[in-house]
């Protein structure tokens, strides 16, 4: 049946392809949309003038080695359990990363997610410092921890705000992008009437797609059949998630918690407010607040070793990642140099795992 559905969807892209007499590129902003991509082999399906890419969709990814340093310094400094996500634990900064200290001693724990953190404060009298990362769709969660409060719990906050970040991108204006396919996750909280502004301004039309390989080729279909016809604007294909408003309860408990700041992204530089600090009102329980003096020395650094490596690039749509030099010689999934490497989210790591290259 699925074979039946993805063929009658390829057929119809491919004659909707043959009425655009230009090449359409198409930026997805999800690792998972990425994954569905190459895992199907989606891109062989495409006509030869529909072009996929990739965009900053992959949270990790996006976190700057300044976070990261920030974070190594902490735990070299204070007696404290350190927690974060699996992908997180494995970003090196020269040559080393959180799984590292755990190895050599440092108690640093993965966690499914911040309320797992939460029991391992109660459980414990050491500080418990929670490395949040993620866009809107982990933010709540993080949110709500902080507002239960545990008196040993603090979030050292990297959380970002992405539709800022699709803002800045085309701003930059050093890629042509025809279309998006939205993120479903993150759409799931903000709602698809949140990047009505975006369009507004832009003008380019966007589909919030969910993650079955048939959600991406309609997804496609939708955008295509809106080029042709010039009825332009946000399209909802992920309707059986995705609502006009979002998730109202989520997006409260994220402004009850998180201010707006302009922070640095991978790759971007400075993105306009897209940072998540914690507000005032809940600084006892923000990592940065409460060991400020740690930080009053920190001084951040290069890592060497990734001058050569173009993750920043792939995150702005602007290379695949066989175009970079290092991919899968001196980085490959065993020994990466970059995050894009590293996050299973990552394109690189996507492109090693079903090996398209």
């Amino acid at each position: 049946m699925r074979r039946e559905i993805i063929s009658k969807l390829s057929k119809q892209i491919k004659e909707l392809s043959d009425q655009l007499e230009r090449e359409i590129r198409i930026m997805h902003l999800c690792g998972t949309h990425e994954d569905t991509i190459s895992k199907y082999n989606l891109r062989d399906l495409m006509p030869e003038n529909i072009r996929l890419i990739s965009g900053p969709g992959c949270p990790v990814c996006i976190i700057p080695d300044t976070d990261l340093q920030k974070i190594f310094h902490l735990i070299e400094r204070k007696s404290i359990i350190l927690t974060t996500f699996g992908d997180m634990a494995r970003v090196p900064f020269e040559e080393k990363s959180l799984q590292y200290y755990s190895s050599r001693g440092f108690d640093v724990r993965v966690v499914y997610s911040v309320f797992d953190a939460i029991e391992i404060a109660r459980k414990s009298d050491k500080p418990v410092v929670h490395f949040g990362i993620g866009f809107e769709t982990t933010m709540p969660s993080t949110a709500s921890a902080i507002i239960d409060g545990v008196s040993n719990f603090y979030v050292y906050s990297a959380h970002r705000y992405f539709l800022p970040a699709m803002d800045f991108l085309l701003s930059l204006g050093e890629i042509r992008i025809d279309g998006f396919i939205n993120p479903g996750h993150v759409s799931t909280i903000v709602g698809s009437n949140a990047y009505i502004p975006l369009f507004k301004k832009y003008g380019i039309p966007q589909v919030i797609a969910g993650f079955e390989p048939e959600d991406v080729l309609l997804a496609i279909k939708i955008m295509l059949r809106a080029l042709i016809k010039d009825e332009l604007g946000v399209f909802n294909e992920y309707r059986r998630v995705v609502r006009p408003e979002g998730n109202l309860k989520a997006k409260e408990a994220m402004k009850e918690v998180f201010g707006v700041d302009d922070w640095e992204w991978r790759g971007f530089g400075t993105v306009p407010e897209s940072g998540a600090p914690i507000k005032k009102k809940y600084e006892d329980q923000d990592a940065l607040k409460f060991f400020e003096d740690v930080f009053e020395d920190f001084i951040p650094k290069e890592d060497r070793r990734k001058r050569a490596c173009r993750c920043g690039e792939v995150l702005r749509g602007l290379i695949m990642p066989n175009e970079c030099k290092l991919f899968m010689k001196a980085c490959n999934p065993k020994s990466p140099v970059g995050p894009c490497m590293v996050s299973f989210e990552g394109t690189c790591n996507v492109w090693a795992k079903y090996g398209r290259y």
